[in-house]
């Protein structure tokens, strides 16, 4: 089955058919660089571009740089300050259907929707206990998964380090912008991954991000971390891929873990008084705990 993903973020938005049976790309992505000021227009404009490129038609999953809940951008650290309060999921979904109702789009924060498609298809994969999947690029996205159902919208990006906001401090622009060694950029991802493993102690920190394809330029660096630090194995793919699982997800109106197991009650599946509203339960399988429905594999 194929479901297309979209990948927006600081600096490109990125997207393309994701073979879901695979948990990989179906063909090479098309990109287009994030437009300044990143309006929620503009934005739309973009996302419509890369969709319009493959000639889809269909079900759309688009990541977004902040949390989202409910289809509702709620904050915007790296994008227009347009964003914060609205439907992205209405925005998106109108430009890319026009007057058609084919291409229903889900929308999910971006670091939640690269954990999703790590933790089924790659560093993530069958592993238990508190995984920590980390995005380093213009910022730092966070996703948290415990026995491999997700805790959306961290955020841990902009925890406070040394007075600033961590990804301030340590996301791959700035390590860009201030011309960092990797010597010393590892040095600040080290302090970075020592204060949440303090807060958190987990297992595993899975280092996504496009900086992912040189992970041992700086991975061997990092010292005195007790948890396992393994690169992203989809690289700068997962965003795309886990925001193709949501939209598949959401279509099928349930919100099942990472691990293909169902939800359970209180967390967050589809109750009688959400079917009153088809396009808010859908929504709603996204900012549950979202993984992959089995009867669609």
């Amino acid at each position: 089955m194929k479901v297309f993903g979209v990948d927006i973020g600081g600096s490109g938005i990125k997207g393309a058919p994701v073979d879901l049976a695979r948990g990989d790309l179906a063909e090479e992505r098309y990109k287009v660089l994030t437009p300044h000021p990143a309006t929620p227009e503009a934005v739309a404009d973009c996302v419509k571009e890369v969709v319009d490129h493959f000639g889809w038609s269909g079900p759309v999953g688009a990541t977004f740089p902040g949390v989202v809940t409910d289809g509702t951008t709620r904050t915007a650290a790296n994008v227009d300050k347009g964003w914060i309060g609205l439907d992205a999921d209405a925005l998106l979904t109108g430009r890319l259907s026009g007057e058609a109702a084919g291409s229903p789009v889900t929308v999910l924060n971006d670091a939640d929707a690269a954990g999703l498609a790590e933790m089924r298809y790659g560093a993530g994969r069958d592993r238990t206990g508190t995984v920590i999947v980390l995005t380093l690029g213009t910022g730092i996205g966070s996703a948290i998964f415990i026995d491999g159902r997700l805790v959306p919208n961290t955020e841990l990006g902009h925890l406070e380090l040394h007075g600033h906001d961590a990804e301030k401090r340590a996301s791959t622009k700035v390590k860009e912008d201030e011309g960092l060694s990797w010597q010393h950029w590892a040095h600040r991802v080290q302090k970075y991954l020592a204060h949440v493993e303090m807060l958190f102690s987990p297992a595993l920190f899975v280092i996504g991000g496009g900086v992912s394809r040189k992970a041992e330029k700086f991975l061997p660096l990092i010292e005195g971390i007790r948890a396992e630090i393994v690169p992203a194995q989809l690289q700068n793919n997962a965003g795309i891929v886990g925001a193709a699982m949501a939209a598949h997800a959401a279509r099928a109106g349930e919100p099942p873990a990472a691990d293909g197991s169902r939800a359970v009650a209180g967390s967050g599946r589809r109750t009688a008084s959400a079917a009153g509203s088809a396009a808010r339960a859908v929504r709603s399988a996204v900012d549950s705990p979202v993984g992959w429905p089995d009867d669609g594999r």
